[in-house]
């Protein structure tokens, strides 16, 4: 199978009948198959709360999810990408948009800037893998007018690319918006940016199982070469070797919006002022000391998912009670606290014994998270979650080595 194949997230159903569809229209045998297509298999498209369509998955792991949340498909695309920006529309502004999908990220950065960019450009490179579900992009319906000027710029490719054989997207893509579309492996797409273009950089990949390659610390390095200074990144995931990740790149993390999901997705910047919210306490405190921050590794930025989550479990392993406490039973979470479950209290004090950590109120527990004292939800250029996962991240070190200042 091929890596196209194997990242392609769409249901194998809905993958099948848009591919007949467009091998249709390529023959002249239905034209009006691409029109007609979305009210003969609406069963395939699921509507979310806000009146916008998403897509079932492909069956992963013996599941099967839709791609955007049900509280709302293009609510999901202002909330998580386009609110936590702070664009300056009298300036011209580059976006690139990994795994566009429908297209609905994209068309939330038009609007905004139809909105507030009267006088300045817009430029968005869009990036997405499969030419069916970018094709899925044309068949939905429009959750907000910008989405027609993203169909037009999808359709224009799709035709470019001999997969798409009609012109039937009627709107016009306005002189100051320019959208290109790459329907290829982002990796290799990222790697041709030139350096310091964009404003904003949308991840949104399926999820990382999935796709880690797109979640990898050599990719974020490409975020850091190609972002401008104040620019930032969003993605929706919490995870713990993604913030690593982004911070082994040399950005700054913080909290993105709660939508839909129980936790808040994360923002990367160059620049630590473009960042309001810390990531919470017990985050920083596992991602700072615990085997669960090892990000996923891509050296290459070629290699399968299957070999860097495999790189990754083995690097866990051979990091645990070595450089990192046991992520078991979230064991970091518990320095510097009383604990009243006896039980889980012997599971925690073994873990952290092995890394020269006496108990969860030893004098070292309390050194290796000194920084936390400081902890405030606001950040700046100085008090902020990088900076404080990095002392924690030093201090263990010195713990483990024997060389713990006693005084």
């Amino acid at each position: 199978m091929s890596y196209e194949e194997n990242a392609r997230i769409i249901s194998d159903d809905i993958f099948d009948l848009v591919n007949a569809c467009f091998d249709d229209e390529r023959s002249g045998q239905n034209i009006e198959g691409r029109v007609n297509f979305f009210n003969t298999y609406n069963d395939y498209f699921v509507l979310t709360d806000d009146g916008s369509y998403s897509i079932n998955s492909k069956e992963i792991n013996h599941k099967i999810e839709t791609l955007h949340t049900s509280t709302g498909a293009i609510s999901e695309s202002f909330e998580k990408f386009i609110k936590p920006m702070k664009f300056d529309y009298t300036n011209d502004i580059a976006v690139l948009d990994i795994c566009a999908g429908l297209g609905y990220n994209t068309s939330a950065a038009i609007s905004d800037f139809l909105e507030h960019g009267h006088t300045s450009n817009l430029k968005i490179d869009m990036v997405e893998i499969s030419h069916a579900t970018l094709a899925c992009g044309l068949l939905v319906p429009s959750p907000i007018k910008a989405h027609d000027i993203t169909k037009k710029a999808i359709e224009n490719e799709l035709i470019a690319q001999d997969y798409a054989a009609l012109s039937l997207e009627e709107c016009e893509i306005p002189e100051n918006i320019d959208i290109d579309v790459y329907i290829e492996d982002a990796r290799q797409t990222v790697q041709r940016l030139d350096d310091n273009s964009y404003d904003a950089i949308f991840l949104d990949p399926f999820s990382q199982n999935m796709a880690p390659e797109l979640f990898s610390l050599e990719f974020f390095k490409e975020f850091k070469r190609v972002i401008k200074e104040d620019g930032i990144v969003a993605t929706y995931t919490s995870a713990a070797p993604i913030r690593d990740a982004f911070i082994e790149a040399d950005f700054y993390i913080g909290q993105g919006p709660i939508f839909g999901r129980k936790q808040g997705g994360t923002l990367a910047s160059p620049n630590p002022s473009m960042l309001d919210t810390s990531l919470p306490k017990n985050d920083e405190i596992r991602i700072a000391l615990s085997d669960v921050g090892i990000p996923f590794r891509d050296s290459n930025l070629n290699n399968s998912s299957e070999f860097i989550l495999e790189r990754r479990t083995e690097e866990r392993h051979d990091a645990r009670h070595n450089t990192k406490i046991s992520s078991a039973v979230k064991t970091p979470i518990f320095l510097g606290s009383e604990m009243d479950d006896e039980k889980l209290k012997r599971r925690v004090e073994r873990n952290l014994a092995k890394m020269n950590i006496p108990s969860t109120t030893s004098p070292e527990a309390f050194y290796i998270i000194e920084c936390e004292k400081e902890y405030s939800k606001k950040q700046d250029g100085k008090n902020n979650s990088r900076n404080r996962i990095l002392d924690m991240r030093e201090r263990l070190k010195i713990v483990k080595s024997g060389n713990f200042p006693e005084n």
